[in-house]
């Protein structure tokens, strides 16, 4: 990701914006969590983005710590493709999500980047790259419920967490992912596959620099300590430990300096970045290239095979039918509904297979097949579209995804006839 050193940094488009995906209806008893699926499928649909592969960078973490002012230096990084000079001069100012300092969350649900990044990574293919805002969890408005919910969401549906926390790595910071780790479990028993892919978790303001550095190194270091397996823990925290070590492809760690005495009290503070400490902008320039560098980008990855953007639609839609609920869904549901989703994302995926090759076959204006050559390339291109189907590893093994095999069958051979009808209407 490298441009020449000349070209001037580019600042945020003004109709790029947050747009809210997921809303919390506060005025509601049960506290319902609604789905904008059009805004979602408006953003990830674009002919443009559908199709690539898509890496999801979601920031979670308590309210009121600068999870949004964090994201704001992730849009300037990839607006400006990682050049060298990506943060600007000194006078500039961060746009982005809109954040605020104070006492009053700002971000409520979970907000998209309207824009969708491509980023063209060291092996030439481009991939798309989706940033991602959650509510300021844990603070008098949320229930507990909403807050889990909302974490739940954010860590199912994105490929990296950036998990953001204040000092330093407390327990209870360790005991939010404890559902996930029995989740974790349950798909690590069901198919062998590592359920969850990055989980960074990132210490701002940190105090201790003189016992461990600031940045990645000393951040792995404290990140070590706390998830080290004593004989002296109760055995519920070592069993955390244990399976959050083994429910994750990767987990590290990053620590941040206080942004500096200006950001923390002033209210006029609009993010200027000459106001902000210099050391922690030093270091946000490391952590950064850590996260978005093209050769860092983790791309979504479900049953072995990467997510498509327009996939991710899918997913969103079928976790939220199970948080309808007054209680947290148990982990065996949650894993009954990644299955399922699994597999209707395959389903999708043949299927569309199949039509754009019937298409091009003998759809539209295109001439008229004999009967006998039509079955023949008809026979090969559900052949085709079988494998497309069978070639995600199934949670959940070949039992559940039978029936939908089977739907598949059914709906093709169903837009067969519609092909065969339209073929013969040629035949003149």
């Amino acid at each position: 990701m490298s441009v020449e050193e000349d070209k001037p940094v580019v600042k945020i488009s003004v109709e790029d914006r947050p747009v809210q995906i997921v809303k919390i209806d506060d005025e509601s008893e049960t506290h319902n969590f609604i789905l904008d699926e059009e805004a979602l499928d408006e953003i990830l649909g674009r002919d443009e983005i559908r199709d690539k592969p898509i890496c999801i960078i979601s920031v979670a973490g308590a309210f009121r710590k600068g999870k949004s002012f964090l994201l704001n230096f992730m849009l300037r990084y990839l607006e400006n493709q990682g050049s060298e000079e990506w943060m600007g001069p000194e006078e500039g100012h961060l746009d982005g999500f809109h954040w605020r300092g104070g006492m009053e969350r700002d971000t409520t649900g979970i907000l998209m980047w309207s824009k969708i990044f491509l980023v063209k990574t060291p092996t030439g293919r481009e991939v798309a790259v989706a940033l991602v805002d959650t509510q300021g969890s844990f603070d008098k408005n949320s229930t507990v419920r909403d807050c889990a919910t909302i974490f739940a969401l954010s860590l199912m549906t994105s490929s990296v967490l950036v998990y953001n926390l204040f000092n330093n790595i407390q327990e209870d910071d360790l005991q939010h992912l404890h559902y996930f780790t029995e989740y974790g479990r349950l798909a690590l028993e069901d198919s062998g596959q590592i359920p969850f892919q990055k989980l960074q978790f990132l210490v701002r303001d940190w105090q201790y620099p003189y016992e461990e550095p600031y940045g990645s190194s000393g951040g792995d270091n404290v990140l070590k300590k706390q998830l080290k397996v004593e004989e002296k823990q109760h055995p519920e925290l070592q069993a955390l430990r244990k399976g959050l070590s083994s429910c994750f492809s990767d987990m590290s760690n990053f620590l941040l300096p206080h942004p500096g005495r200006h950001v923390a009290t002033n209210p006029n503070f609009k993010g200027n970045l000459n106001q902000i400490d210099e050391e922690f902008i030093e270091h946000i320039k490391n952590l950064m290239p850590s996260l978005l560098s093209s050769r860092n980008l983790v791309v979504k990855a479900m049953g072995g095979k990467e997510v498509k953007a327009k996939e991710i639609v899918q997913y969103y839609k079928s976790y939220m039918e199970i948080f309808k609920g007054n209680t947290m869904p148990e982990p065996k549901s949650m894993l009954e509904v990644t299955i399922e989703a699994n597999n209707l994302v395959s389903l999708a995926s043949a299927k569309e297979l199949y039509m754009a090759s019937m298409e091009s076959l003998c759809g539209g204006e295109r001439p008229y097949l004999n009967q006998q050559q039509l079955d023949i390339e008809h026979s090969q291109i559900v052949a085709s579209a079988l494998a497309e189907f069978d070639s995600r590893k199934k949670l959940g093994g070949e039992e559940s995804s039978l029936q939908y095999r089977e739907q598949l069958a059914t709906e093709i051979e169903k837009s067969y006839n519609h092909y065969k009808g339209h073929n013969e209407s040629k035949n003149i």
